[in-house]
């Protein structure tokens, strides 16, 4: 961000109106009669603020019917959002609370006069209703699955485990941490077709054992040599088996992967295949999974390939 542009945010964070009104975007998506409502101030003066705010592309917008609906925007410049954070945590002020206070009626009377789905079309993604999560998403759709004998490389502590154990044969999860398999072993007790091991994804000590599917989510990430870590997951694949690899696509922001321990910076669609058919593996797809909506808008990316 250059200084024009850090004065010009500035400025425009000057007036406290504003920085309210952001402060709520934040939280929820509302329309101009419901931030009015939050705020206790008209809407023509919240409107005029609003036209700031997305001048600035601090704020979006969105039709639905006859009604806009905005929130912050969360795709604006990666540096912009960090002096917003630093804004947003070293913020703590009456006005900001008794605005949060408020909200919940507002929601509240919203849904009574609309009905939730109504309110959030287009966008439901992002709102929460009781029950309806991605866990219970997910947990629903694996049952539609039959998995085999599954190897999960970089493990971690053992949720995709837990997730898939119910529709596997039987699960293998590896990972280099011991404390990390220390605490993926007890979450994974209650389950006696899973086994943790503590292991290197470059040279798996598995001995003659074959899998039916091989995930590496988000392991290649971790890889010092990810060539060789996905030929290993090829060796150790019955054929017909399957490869999955989710990563991140390739990027240059090691600023903000190094607190995660990151050895490299994601990787490109040609890479991954690459890597497959070097290792021996037709791949099947490869393609992107998701763009993050918050800046630095990581990329995911995922590699599906199978043994002839």
């Amino acid at each position: 961000m250059d200084l024009a542009t850090a004065s010009s945010v500035l400025r425009l964070l000057a007036d406290p109106t504003r920085v309210r009104l952001l402060a709520l975007l934040e939280r929820e998506e509302l329309t101009v009669a419901e931030l009015a409502a939050v705020l206790h101030l008209a809407q023509p003066r919240v409107s005029t603020h609003l036209a700031k705010l997305k001048e600035a592309e601090l704020v979006r917008d969105r039709r639905a019917g006859v009604s806009a609906y905005y929130r912050a925007n969360g795709e604006t410049d990666e540096y912009l959002q960090v002096l917003l954070k630093s804004l947003r945590e070293n913020i703590d002020d009456a006005l900001l609370r008794e605005d949060a206070e408020r909200l919940p009626g507002v929601l509240a009377q919203r849904a009574s006069e609309e009905g939730w789905a109504d309110t959030v079309a287009g966008d439901m993604e992002r709102h929460y209703s009781p029950g309806r999560t991605w866990e219970t998403l997910a947990r629903s759709l694996l049952q539609l699955l039959e998995t085999g004998d599954v190897l999960d490389i970089a493990s971690g502590d053992g949720i995709t485990a837990e997730l898939l154990a119910p529709h596997a044969h039987s699960i293998v999860c590896v990972d280099s941490s011991e404390r990390v398999v220390e605490a993926a072993s007890q979450r994974l007790k209650p389950f006696t077709n899973v086994e943790v091991r503590q292991g290197d994804m470059h040279a798996l000590d598995l001995g003659e054992r074959r899998f039916d599917l091989v995930l590496m989510l988000h392991a290649l990430t971790y890889a010092e040599h990810p060539a060789k870590a996905v030929a290993e997951a090829a060796r150790v694949l019955r054929s017909g088996g399957r490869l999955l690899a989710v990563t991140l696509g390739k990027h240059n922001h090691r600023a903000v992967v190094e607190p995660f321990d990151h050895r490299n910076l994601g990787f490109s669609h040609d890479e991954l295949t690459g890597y497959a058919q070097k290792a021996g593996l037709d791949a099947l797809s490869c393609t992107r999974l998701s763009r993050e909506r918050k800046a630095p808008h990581f990329e995911v990316i995922s590699l599906l390939a199978r043994k002839p």
